[in-house]
């Protein structure tokens, strides 16, 4: 091997390392396993994956750019504990995004794609009513649903882009109990019944109702995370204890919010 060849090799080693430890972390952000607020140690996550400190690092510091992790100096990394202004935020750029994706589909997209997402829709809608269903499937197909939607605009951009940011709404439900109001039985369906046959400006409109009724969502999902962060603002630690007492919390919080729905 000659040298320029080994710089080469050295050179794209970290970055592929990088690459898996920022979609192993990811995926499990996604998934759930790392919950809302869970510390991340570099340190351990290297052993486990088998690298260095520093291809590590790269990960965390790009999932923190896209705002699934947070950090404070010399405490640490943790899954990020979105504020009421940060779902709010969210929920604007969705909406101008799918928005624009809906108007576009109701425009370019063919009878065949069409009827696919009906279909997709009609799944989704099965799975939000399903009352041991799980989250993570419904949250996988859902993403779908949507990127699929700026995939048949035509417009590649607009659904690479969908993809990514919808990660954020994905940790944000499979960390959290079901809403006490749930979707309406056919949400999507309906969403799509004007998508496919009614004109681009009205399906623009419907998205921009539909998106808005999920940050409504979000936020009522949220709620016991954001009173948390009133009684300890601006403060997370490594200490085990003091976790496990975050996490009493929450579960308090939740089983009570939860009883006072069957009165």
């Amino acid at each position: 091997m000659d040298a320029k060849t080994d710089r080469v090799r050295k050179r794209v080693e970290p970055e592929c390392l990088a690459a898996e430890a920022y979609s192993t972390v990811r995926e499990r952000i996604i998934h759930g396993q790392l919950a809302i607020g869970q510390i991340i140690s570099r340190r351990k996550l290297a052993v486990e994956l088998g690298m260095s400190l520093l291809p590590v690092s790269e990960a965390l510091i790009r999932l923190q750019h896209e705002g699934l992790l947070e950090s404070q100096p010399r405490v640490g990394t943790r899954v990020r504990v979105p504020t009421p202004r940060d779902v709010e935020g969210h929920y604007v750029i969705r909406e101008a995004l799918e928005s624009q994706a809906a108007m576009l589909f109701a425009s370019h997209a063919t009878p065949e794609e069409r009827a696919e997402l009906m279909e997709m829709a009609a799944r989704v809608d099965e799975l939000c009513i399903l009352p041991d269903g799980d989250r993570f499937v419904y949250s996988r197909l859902h993403d779908a649903l949507h990127r699929r939607i700026a995939e048949c605009a035509r417009c590649e951009s607009l659904a690479e882009l969908i993809s990514r940011i919808s990660a954020l709404a994905a940790t944000w439900l499979c960390a959290t109990r079901r809403s006490s109001r749930a979707n309406p039985p056919t949400h999507h369906q309906d969403l799509m019944k004007v998508l496919v046959s009614e004109s681009p400006a009205a399906a623009a409109e419907a998205m921009r109702a539909h998106i808005r009724f999920s940050k409504e969502s979000a936020l009522r999902r949220l709620d016991l995370y954001f009173r948390l962060q009133k009684q300890y603002p601006q403060k997370y630690t490594r200490n085990t204890r003091k976790s496990l007492s975050l996490e009493s919390f929450l579960f308090a919080e939740s089983a009570a919010s939860y009883e006072s729905t069957l009165v």
